[in-house]
């Protein structure tokens, strides 16, 4: 009994000595973080960051598209996060003639703002602690009864919130339940953003990894619904004084995912499945890669499919060799140890969690083979566009949709491409399917996968489908036999013999999704396993803030990396010619004449780029707001360090970075690089 007392007492102290971990709930800022934040160096009040009721800086960060953060920074709703989130916007509106993409491009008037269509903003309105409502309505009457609760919960507010969207979401493995409000906005226009050359510097061979010298932001402005620019409820101001060493900051956003309460188990089935996805992934980035280097109009049109597909495949290589280095697997099953002999030292305890860790290894084992199963069936197969291009004309059909939409996407598709791309991924598929996911009765000549010439097939599917361009589909769907006649069209065909396959890997992607039933049991555990001690829940893409220093850090033994870089850096890195260090010809002019402005460090003159932080973030927060003492908006964070890839799982205070563009260097590309420096004067600049 004393040694578990022992062992506890050391994981408490050393999760208090982590101060800067943490993705924090807003509305418990006050009760769980004030003190330890004005320790740290904050001036704010909690207040001042989370309020339903007056202005706070939660009004002026949102979430941007789908899965990243912005912030609004002036009184005419202009929005900047990072070049990566806008990439997909971006590269949609452009054009080999017009390719603002690669070339960067900026709006000299609000007339000139380009509309980006699917594009939305999302502020967070209120949040609201329904757990007991919540619990109560499950004990009663179990998981549909929760359900019921959350739906009637989410329509009343709704309702009773005219312009508002509601939903419940969960915390702690569906321990704590809380009713969100957010306001939505559909009209968001392209104000402009630096040219990939300075947005993507450094590409795929510098993702992940500092020192940095990416100018990653790109610029928006949010519209309300009468078409006029959005007078929003907060903006932020900003600061050009610059980040020193030891500066408190902190950053609120949307952090996506995270899995710091997972087993083992689970996170051993994890891993498994993220192999899969890497062996994928690596066999058709090779074929996007070889086309995109050939021919400049291909690269536009894949450049986004390409980074969308790299960013995880590198962070899941990453990710496993931080686990190895630092033996993350054994160090959670002594924790789990160290949990189960708590649990067993006391008889009410061992009614209320004896068996959770148990249930948990054995559907995390269980379920393993199925969930890689799935992982490939939907990493290769389903990488192939041809079939997908197909799948989303019918439903369009068949739910009165708009056959405009999939049309639309032929102008990012090459059928050359795809064409080589299904050859190697369906031949991988081939070789590591079981038979049962064998992908059978292709059409007459290709009844049976195993016996099918790959090469061939690839041939006749891509001659006889009606679904390899715009202009062969548009003939097609003229003819009036076309709609009795597009179920034997092959990509057709190979698209529902996938959905057939696809049915029978749902179970395993629901578990991926909701998790394992006793996680909830777990969770609750290790709850009160801690005490009065503040846990934080797992990420969810709900808003969060974290706070931390600016600080460098000492990856091996010897080496030691500055908290900032410069725009020298960049000169150093210089490959004329490179898609990914190549440097434009302007931002050498200007660094030649060192005409840096205004943006110019204080202290020695130089433009620094980028600067690291301790902030504990992850996937969602790109593009969220770094803020100084006084909620002043000094940089935007945009990655992670490659030391730190575990951070999702285990923070490594020592290790874990936030990688950080410098607001100064991101000022400096609008005004001096850009010539787009009208655009400050509608900006809160404070020196």
């Amino acid at each position: 009994m004393k040694k578990t007392i022992l062992i506890i007492a050391a994981l408490m102290a050393a999760f208090v000595a982590r101060a800067d971990e943490g993705m924090w709930l807003l509305p418990l800022l006050k009760s769980l973080n004030a003190d330890v934040m004005a320790a740290e160096g904050c001036r704010l009040t909690p207040e001042q960051i989370y309020s339903v009721n007056q202005s706070s800086l939660k009004d002026a960060v949102v979430i941007f598209g789908r899965g990243c953060t912005g912030e609004i920074i002036s009184e005419e709703g202009l929005l900047v996060t990072n070049h990566h989130c806008g990439y997909s916007s971006i590269q949609a509106l452009s054009t080999p003639e017009h390719n603002y993409l690669m070339d960067g491009w900026w709006a000299r008037s609000r007339a000139e703002e380009i509309p980006v269509p699917g594009l939305d903003v999302t502020f967070l309105v209120s949040m609201e602690d329904v757990s007991d409502r919540a619990n109560a309505a499950r004990d009663q009457e179990g998981g549909e009864g929760l359900q019921k609760f959350i739906e009637e919960l989410e329509n009343a507010a709704s309702a009773s919130n005219p312009g508002c969207e509601a939903t419940v979401e969960s915390f702690y493995s569906g321990n704590v339940y809380y009713l969100i409000l957010y306001k939505k906005y559909d009209d968001v226009r392209f104000v402009g953003a630096p040219p990939s050359a300075v947005g993507k510097f450094g590409g795929d061979t510098d993702n992940w990894v500092w020192p940095r010298h990416t100018g990653d932001f790109s610029m928006f402005r949010v519209y309300d619904k009468d078409g006029k620019p959005l007078k929003p409820r907060r903006s932020l101001e900003i600061s050009l004084k610059g980040v020193r060493e030891n500066d408190f900051t902190m950053i609120l956003g949307y952090p996506g995912s995270t899995q710091r309460y997972q087993t083992a188990a689970e996170l051993e089935t994890m891993l498994a499945s993220q192999e899969v996805s890497i062996a994928c992934r690596t066999i058709r980035q090779d074929v996007l890669k070889k086309w995109m280097a050939a021919d400049p109009v291909i690269r536009l049109k894949y450049a986004d499919k390409y980074a969308d597909s790299s960013n995880g495949w590198k962070k899941w290589q990453g990710e496993k060799l931080s686990f190895e280095r630092i033996g993350l697997l054994d160090q959670k099953r002594r924790e789990e140890a160290a949990f189960q002999q708590w649990v067993d030292a006391d008889t009410l305890r061992q009614r209320k969690y004896g068996s959770a860790l148990r249930e948990i290894s054995a559907a995390a084992s269980g379920s393993t083979g199925a969930l890689c199963t799935a992982y490939l069936l939907f990493e290769a197969p389903f990488s192939i566009e041809l079939p997908q291009l197909a799948l989303q004309y019918l439903r369009a059909g068949m739910e009165d949709g708009d056959p405009g939409q999939v049309l639309a996407q032929y102008k990012d598709y090459d059928a050359a491409v795809d064409k080589d791309v299904a050859r190697v991924m369906l031949d991988y598929y081939r070789k590591h399917a079981s038979e049962a996911m064998a992908l059978d009765s292709l059409g007459t000549g290709y009844e049976r996968f195993a016996d099918i010439d790959i090469d061939q097939y690839v041939d006749y599917l891509f001659a006889e489908s009606a679904f390899t361009s715009r202009e062969k589909l548009e003939k097609a769907a003229a003819d009036t036999t076309f709609a009795l006649q597009v179920l034997d069209d092959p990509a057709v065909v190979l698209a529902n013999v996938m959905m057939g396959k696809m049915y029978g890997v749902i179970p395993a992607l629901i578990m991926l999704q909701y998790g394992i039933p006793a996680s909830r049991t777990y969770t609750a555990g290790l709850l009160e396993y801690y005490g009065d001690r503040p846990l934080y829940p797992d990420a969810n893409f709900t808003m969060r803030l974290t706070y931390g220093k600016v600080l460098p850090y000492e990856p091996k033994d010897g080496l030691k990396y500055e908290y900032y870089t410069t725009l020298e850096g960049v000169m150093e890195k210089e490959i004329p010619g490179d898609m990914e260090f190549d440097v434009p010809s302007k931002l050498k002019q200007l660094y030649q004449a060192r005409d840096y402005g205004r943006y110019a460090d204080k202290k020695d003159g130089r433009l620094h780029l980028c600067f690291i932080t301790d902030n504990d973030i992850t996937g969602g927060n790109s593009g969220s707001p770094v803020l100084d003492a006084d909620g002043r908006l000094v940089g935007l964070a945009f990655d992670g360090s490659w030391e730190s890839m575990s951070s999702d799982v285990l923070f490594e205070p020592e290790l874990t970075r936030c990688i950080c563009v410098d607001i100064r260097y991101v000022l400096f590309c609008v005004d001096k690089l850009g010539g787009a420096g009208y655009l400050l004067k509608e900006m809160k600049i404070k020196k």
